[in-house]
């Protein structure tokens, strides 16, 4: 018997083979279904996807062998992959001196016949073959070995595409873990900062308390002004940390929300003294099935900017709410300027503000609509405006049933 040569670039071949995490793997359909495919084609009993490490070969896929893996001593493929370029045909192994005394051939499972095409990685190094096994002499047609090679190229791209699955899925969790981190370090970040701007805060209403008598309006209006500016800080800090809301949680946690209800929820946040007329156009029983939490967030935004921003003498708000077979469709139309068609896009951006904004003296931190493009983006929708009929501005959210 003679043992097989160990290949040119040996390392990089077991390095290339590590790649695809597949050695030791539970079967898989799709590659059994290739040995099954061989041995029809080729009318062999044996049919295998061998994968040869440093040590053995190791099976992937086989038909009519109960082991998993040989030593890769006595291995006819650990032979095959030396010549990654040709089919290697054995008719008659009892004829061949390397192989007549193995013990495969002597011993079950009995190896006469044998003909194995190589299995190669992207740049070309031999990871093992696909190979069909009889125990009687054989000459296989020409047809049956150009069959074999256009299998062995199938087997050598779904191991190329698992490869690439993994690639993604190693990509996917190295993002999520980052974006993790990234939430908790705004969130201490944030309470970090939140806790001297609220000192600031006091402190301002102290001094201004205290001292009215002492101040003159020059100096009070700038404790006003360093007390503003904390307050809207510290609301600039609460945005982001509704931005970065994580979106596992919201995308898993969900149930069933009664649209009217939630309405009411949110208007008594947004308008207090009912100062806007907010239409509900759709019946009490309306349900919708979604996260609460960001639904809610979506609907204060949204409704806070058509009241902050309104140039009526009484804010008009109607909300519309439609369901077909697979979509729920949430419309809210307002009676203010509207947005400039330019502004359309740009206003989801975070940090970006519409140009209207400046009328009103009201420039807001650009992070509320970019919440909302975020939130319906985590639950499967997407969000659009449009110009009211009218006048005003219609924001669209279409989600998922």
């Amino acid at each position: 018997m003679k043992f097989p040569e160990i290949t040119e670039n040996e390392q990089q071949r077991l390095d290339a083979l590590k790649e695809y995490s597949i050695l030791d793997t539970l079967p898989e359909k799709e590659f059994d279904e290739i040995t099954a495919l061989a041995s029809y084609i080729c009318k062999t009993p044996i049919s295998l996807i061998s994968l040869i490490d440093d040590k053995r070969q190791w099976f992937k896929s086989k038909q009519g062998l109960s082991v998993n893996e040989t030593a890769k001593e006595i291995a006819f493929c650990a032979h095959a992959i030396n010549k990654p370029d040709e089919v290697f045909i054995i008719p008659d192994s009892r004829k061949d001196e390397r192989f007549h005394d193995n013990p495969l051939v002597t011993a079950d499972p009995s190896v006469i016949f044998y003909a194995g095409v190589p299995l190669k990685s992207e740049n070309g190094l031999p990871l093992g073959t696909l190979c069909i096994i009889d125990n009687i002499p054989r000459e296989l047609e020409k047809e049956q070995i150009e069959a074999l090679q256009f299998l062995a190229n199938q087997v050598s791209r779904l191991l190329d595409k698992r490869k690439q699955e993994l690639k993604l899925q190693m990509l996917v969790q190295e993002l999520e873990n980052k974006n993790t981190s990234l939430n908790n370090f705004v969130r201490i970040a944030a309470h970090d900062l939140k806790s001297p701007l609220h000192c600031i805060s006091m402190l301002s209403d102290l001094v201004m308390k205290e001292n009215s008598c002492r101040l003159n309006p020059e100096g009070f209006d700038l404790m006003i002004q360093i007390k503003n500016s904390s307050t809207e800080l510290s609301n600039l800090i609460d945005g982001i940390l509704k931005y970065s809301m994580d979106a596992s949680i919201i995308s898993k946690e969900r149930k069933s929300i009664n649209l009217s209800e939630l309405l009411q929820t949110v208007r008594a946040i947004v308008d207090p003294n009912n100062s806007a007329k907010i239409n509900l156009l759709f019946s009490d029983s309306a349900m919708i099935f979604s996260n609460q939490t960001a639904l809610e967030q979506i609907l204060i935004n949204i409704l806070t900017n058509s009241i902050k921003y309104n140039d009526k003498e009484t804010t008009v708000i109607d909300i519309e709410y439609r369901v077909d077979a697979e979509n729920v469709m949430l419309s809210i139309c307002d009676n203010g300027p509207g947005v400039k068609e330019d502004d359309r896009d740009r206003i989801f951006e975070i940090f970006q503000t519409a140009s209207i904004a400046d009328k009103f003296g009201r420039k807001g931190s650009g992070i509320g609509l970019a919440t909302v493009k975020s939130l319906v983006a985590i639950l499967d929708g997407k969000v659009e405006v449009f110009p009211c009929s009218k006048e005003g501005l219609k924001t669209v959210i279409h989600l998922k049933k």
